[in-house]
């Protein structure tokens, strides 16, 4: 029997998001599957047609603003119609906080096993064979979800974006939303955005730059911004940085912090401890500039510099630029 898909789209700044996309690519590859989209809130409707740009031929829409300050239990029952109507057998979100939310509340209405998390994916007869990085990712965990139906949460950034493959979509309308009183109950009045560097933001970047300890003093805190911006990459930091002062608390990757897994990290000055490492260590490229050559940090880096950063950064940025033409 051929498996169909439910692609959930998660929209930003009213396009389907980087996530999504990667989620419509994990369906595409499996061989001979049906892949369907969703979309739910404000704008949805011309957001679902942009599923036809990579090969998504049918998607559903619920076009109401009402969903966009509520909470994700609103759109359950909107997404259960889509997936019954549909046919599908398995869930896919992009793994932001909305999209793992949405997976567990799908799994509950929808009598669905659910994953997080996950880096990779097998679909099998009766079941879908995850994996997924588990304990701060000093292990990597493999479930089977049996039954007739999952919900899945991919991993961010732990997939490649599809090649654009237009069709015509055809895009259903569902709705209007019906809102019980109990799901109206939490109402987003307002989205404070935490302080951040100029370049993309640090859990969605597809590369990192970050500075700890071995920077020194916070004016030599910009040889880290300087090399990100050549790169195009978001600035993060240590704890130790953070705790200091040098920077806001929301540049922090760790396990106080922020959980990154971009397709390259680069490590100034940090010697790797393991609240760090859990932040970062499903990134795809680990990259580490220490002088110490004992670190911590080179034991998880793909690549390791060691030696004075003072030197080695200015020189990588001066490259970077100069092989950009910038």
């Amino acid at each position: 029997m051929t498996p169909t898909v439910l692609v959930v789209g998660e929209l930003q700044g009213g396009h389907l998001a980087s996530g999504s996309l990667e989620a419509i690519g994990v369906a595409r590859s499996w061989s001979g599957a049906t892949v369907v989209g969703v979309v739910t809130g404000g704008g949805s409707r011309a957001a679902a047609e942009e599923f036809g740009r990579f090969g998504v031929a049918e998607a559903y829409a619920l076009d109401d603003p009402r969903l966009d300050s509520a909470p994700a239990a609103a759109r359950v029952a909107a997404l259960k119609h889509a997936a019954e109507v549909s046919g599908a057998s398995v869930l896919l979100a992009a793994g932001t906080t909305f999209g793992r939310e949405l997976v567990g509340r799908m799994a509950v209405a929808w009598e669905a096993a659910a994953a997080t998390g996950v880096t990779e994916l097998t679909m099998e007869p009766g079941g879908v064979r995850v994996r997924r990085p588990v304990f701060g990712g000093r292990a990597t965990e493999t479930l089977r979800l049996e039954g007739p139906r999952a919900t899945i949460a991919l991993r961010p950034h732990a997939f490649a974006l599809p090649a654009e493959a237009p069709v015509p979509c055809s895009v259903r309308e569902i709705g209007p939303a019906e809102l019980p009183p109990a799901e109206r109950t939490a109402q987003r009045t307002g989205v404070t955005v935490a302080p951040a560097g100029s370049g993309p933001g640090l859990t969605d970047a597809s590369i990192v730059v970050s500075g700890g300890r071995g920077v020194r003093a916070p004016e030599n805190f910009r040889l880290v911004e300087e090399l990100a911006a050549a790169l195009g990459a978001a600035v993060g930091a240590s704890r130790a940085v953070t705790d200091a002062g040098w920077r806001p608390t929301s540049f922090q990757v760790g396990q106080t912090g922020r959980a990154v897994s971009p397709q390259l990290y680069i490590a100034v000055g940090i010697s790797g401890a393991i609240q760090h490492i859990v932040g970062m260590i499903s990134s795809r490229v680990i990259v580490a500039i220490n002088s110490d050559a004992s670190a911590p940090i080179f034991r998880v880096a793909d690549y390791g510099i060691v030696g004075d950063l003072f030197q080695i950064v200015p020189a990588l940025t001066a490259e970077v630029r100069r092989a950009r033409g910038l």
